[in-house]
């Protein structure tokens, strides 16, 4: 095994996690947006707001891209553990 190929692994891994998690955290940040405006416009500035309505529509979306995401990533293990013989050669 080269520098270069554990590099590219590495980075496929890395890859394959941002695609992953980009759904859940897209998700995370427009209600986040939702929630910061309203706190603006009515003038109520109470934490609570923020927390339970992300923790909801997190849950929800993982609830939604649960199965993608889980399928995304057994892809990425199966090919990892398919290629193992021809790497070690």
């Amino acid at each position: 095994m080269t520098f270069e190929f554990v590099i590219g692994i590495g980075r496929q891994a890395l890859e394959t996690m941002l695609v992953v998690s980009l759904p859940i955290l897209l998700v995370s940040l427009v209600v986040g947006l939702i929630i910061s405006v309203f706190q603006s416009v009515t003038q109520i500035q109470e934490m609570t707001i923020t927390f339970v309505p992300k923790i909801v529509v997190t849950f929800l979306s993982l609830l939604l891209f649960g199965s993608w995401m889980l399928t995304k990533m057994a892809d990425f293990l199966r090919e990892v553990i398919l290629n193992i013989p021809y790497w070690t050669r």
